[in-house]
């Protein structure tokens, strides 16, 4: 099954690139990798504000890293032109916003390497990843996840 028609049997829409926030571009290539900057969680079109540990569940927070994986495979896809040429997920990196008490940031970020695993499959879409726990991520995030993929 191509990657479009999984999307398509999961009712996912990829969104446009977003314009970025600072002095940086959304995604970069060198060779056959292509690196892609953070993304941060939106919900209904504004940024997923929220700490966890203290005004947002794990349970949210796997939704809102699942909806920045979506806007992540929206910006691989302007980045390479078709997701059926990704060989590879290499790495996800994720900044839970969270107190210091809070250790659930792997369980937050599952909600996009489930997300990502479901699309690409259990070979292409099986990747390294970090999650990190932050004191606070640009603009209140919640969660924000850069990603590494390898193409063809």
């Amino acid at each position: 099954m191509s990657i479009y028609a999984k999307l398509t049997q999961l009712g996912i829409t990829l969104p446009p690139v977003a314009v970025p926030a600072a002095a940086y571009v959304p995604f970069v290539q060198t060779g056959n990798l292509v690196f892609l900057s953070g993304h941060i969680a939106k919900k209904d079109g504004k940024v997923w504000v929220g700490q966890f540990g203290n005004n947002i569940s794990t349970e949210e927070g796997k939704a809102a890293a699942r909806a920045v994986a979506i806007d992540l495979m929206g910006t691989l896809h302007a980045a390479v032109g078709d997701l059926n040429r990704v060989k590879r997920i290499v790495k996800l990196m994720s900044l839970v916003n969270s107190t210091g008490d809070f250790t659930e940031q792997h369980l937050v970020t599952n909600g996009a390497s489930e997300l990502i695993g479901e699309v690409f499959g259990t070979e292409t879409g099986a990747h390294a990843r970090s999650a990190f726990g932050v004191a606070q991520i640009p603009l209140g995030a919640c969660v924000e996840i850069e990603l590494i993929a390898e193409i063809a």
